[in-house]
């Protein structure tokens, strides 16, 4: 398995390498990955529970209420 991983790493650096615009793909790849985990992140999944709760308690006791209780439907119980 990791030697799998590794000719893999290998292939895409060496394919990357030696193309004329590899080093500017690979740029734009980072770039792309810094935009989708980090800003991102930052503006559309904000920390709810740490901005609502103080303690790791009530979040904790948040969370467990929220996913336990019974799901509410509009159609009168039917499926």
């Amino acid at each position: 398995m990791k030697s799998t991983v590794k000719t893999i790493c290998y292939f895409y650096r060496d394919g990357f390498g030696s193309m004329v615009v590899g080093r500017n793909l690979w740029q734009i790849i980072l770039i792309k990955l810094f935009v989708i985990f980090a800003v991102i992140k930052l503006f559309f999944f904000p920390d709810f529970l740490k901005h609502q709760f103080s303690t790791d308690q009530q979040r904790a006791d948040y969370v467990m209420e929220n996913l336990t209780r019974p799901v509410e439907t509009d159609n009168g119980g039917e499926f």
